[in-house]
């Protein structure tokens, strides 16, 4: 049975809102809570894009069960990756044990920051397969020495861990990213429930290993009202992971989904309140294997609705699909 969790989606909503939302999702039966790491929305009609960190943090002290993951955190040009290994070792001991960092070879939209340009994508796998190596041992408490093409690291130890390891997922999109995660991950990563990508995950050592999810949806009992909502906030999904990976704004994102229409959306994203179509949209990832999957409800202002909805309806539908 797949496990089905709650995403809390720093580009629709302000830090303190996220915190509260982790609280009722906890309250409501949610087993899991994904949150994205981004330094941008998608879109302007988004709005928000707080520091992931620090509503961890403080998502850790309102909530008591629910395992909480990075759905994704870039190691390879924001953050530097021994950086990382400190921000995961402290949230593993603020939420006692309950966390699992998700890393992935991230997006021009976030990463462009820091002014140094946006490699192709197979600088990118290095990159990331470098900060794995990096972010690994400072978990399990080396002192790490290290020189590669990408990163250099001189007598780093994080003093501060868990006793429970931290669990690495990576982020795959195609064989270089599945590759990658085979060899070096704990977990996989996906954003498509595409077989193809748990297979190639299985060719090169994942076999067994857990498979996480996400999928957008849009709960509103006026389904119209849905649709708008969800066109305007996610219209940008269509584009696929090897275009949204390089583009580098907003205003991009805005051209580049200004012919999709609402239409187009509503094919895509369940939106409504049709449990049944919502159990749909579930199952093409119970078919390609997925252990788990985080929903994404579209929308700042409807996710208090989005969560008792699912916990009187959503979550007992998906129990046995």
């Amino acid at each position: 049975m797949i496990e089905i969790g709650y995403t809390l989606m720093c580009e629709q909503a302000g830090p303190k809102q996220l915190v509260a939302d982790a609280a009722k999702a906890e309250d409501a039966g949610f087993p899991f809570a994904v949150i994205s790491d981004h330094y941008f929305p998608w879109l302007d009609e988004q709005g928000h894009s707080p520091y992931a960190w620090s509503v961890l943090g403080a998502v850790c002290q309102v909530t008591e069960r629910i395992e909480l993951m990075t759905y994704v955190t870039c190691p390879i040009k924001r953050y530097h990756p021994a950086v990382v290994a400190q921000k995961a070792a402290t949230i593993q001991i603020l939420s006692d044990g309950r966390f699992s960092l998700g890393l992935g070879a991230g997006e021009n939209l976030n990463e462009h920051v820091t002014g140094e340009g946006w490699p192709p994508v197979n600088i990118r796998h290095e990159r990331l397969s470098e900060a794995v190596d990096i972010i690994r041992p400072l978990l399990d408490g080396a002192t790490v020495n290290y020189r590669g093409r990408h990163y250099h690291v001189d007598s780093a130890k994080v003093w501060d861990r868990h006793e429970t390891s931290v669990p690495i997922g990576i982020a795959v999109s195609g064989p270089q990213s599945c590759r990658l995660a085979g060899r070096q991950a704990d977990f996989m990563i996906a954003v498509q429930p595409q077989p193809e990508l748990g297979e190639m995950f299985d060719e090169h050592g994942g076999e067994g290993r857990p498979r996480v999810g996400q999928l957008p949806v849009c709960y509103d009992p006026d389904r119209d009202a849905a649709i708008r909502r969800a066109h305007s906030q996610f219209r940008w999904f269509g584009g696929g992971w090897k275009v949204n990976s390089e583009l580098p704004g907003p205003a991009a994102f805005a051209a580049a989904s200004q012919f999709v229409r609402p239409t187009d959306v509503a094919d895509a994203i369940p939106c409504g309140s049709d449990v049944k179509d919502f159990v749909a949209a579930v199952r093409p990832y119970v078919d390609a294997g997925f252990t788990h999957l985080a929903l994404v409800q579209v929308g700042a202002e409807s996710q208090s609705a989005f969560i008792d909805w699912a916990a009187k309806e959503l979550l007992p539908a998906l129990r046995n699909v």
